[in-house]
C-alpha cells in the first residue's frame, strides 16, 4: 500500500517563512522575498487559480464605528457636565463595546 500524501497546511495557517519558500518554489510568482504574508497568500492563490474569498468586513466600518465613537464620547461629555451620571455611564458601555468591535473587526 502506498502512504497517503500528507496534506498541505492551510494558507492562513502557515508561517511567513513557510509561504515564501512554497511562492519560491512556483514560477508564476515573482518577488517574494519582499513579500509580507497578506501578499505571499494572494501571490500563491492566484498563481494556483484560487479565487480570493470574499472579505467580510468592510473598510468603511471602522470609519463609520470611529465616527460613532467620537459622536458618542461628545455626549458623554456633555452629560458628565450636565452631572447625569446615569447616562454617561450608558454612553461609556456604548463606546467600549464600539471600541471591542472596532478591534475584531481590524
Amino acid at each position: 500500500m502506498a502512504k497517503k500524501e500528507a496534506k498541505e497546511k492551510p494558507l492562513e495557517k502557515m508561517t511567513a517563512k513557510e509561504l515564501r519558500e512554497l511562492a519560491m518554489s512556483m514560477e508564476e510568482v515573482t518577488g517574494a522575498s519582499g513579500m509580507n504574508k497578506a501578499e505571499l497568500i494572494s501571490a500563491i492563490r492566484k498563481a494556483r487559480g484560487i479565487e480570493e474569498p470574499v472579505d467580510r468586513k468592510k473598510s468603511g466600518s471602522i470609519r463609520e464605528m470611529k465616527h460613532k465613537m467620537k459622536d458618542l464620547k461628545a455626549k458623554r461629555a456633555a452629560a458628565l457636565k450636565e452631572e447625569d451620571e446615569k447616562m454617561a455611564a450608558i454612553l461609556r458601555k456604548r463606546i467600549l463595546r464600539l471600541k471591542k468591535k472596532t478591534r475584531r473587526v481590524a
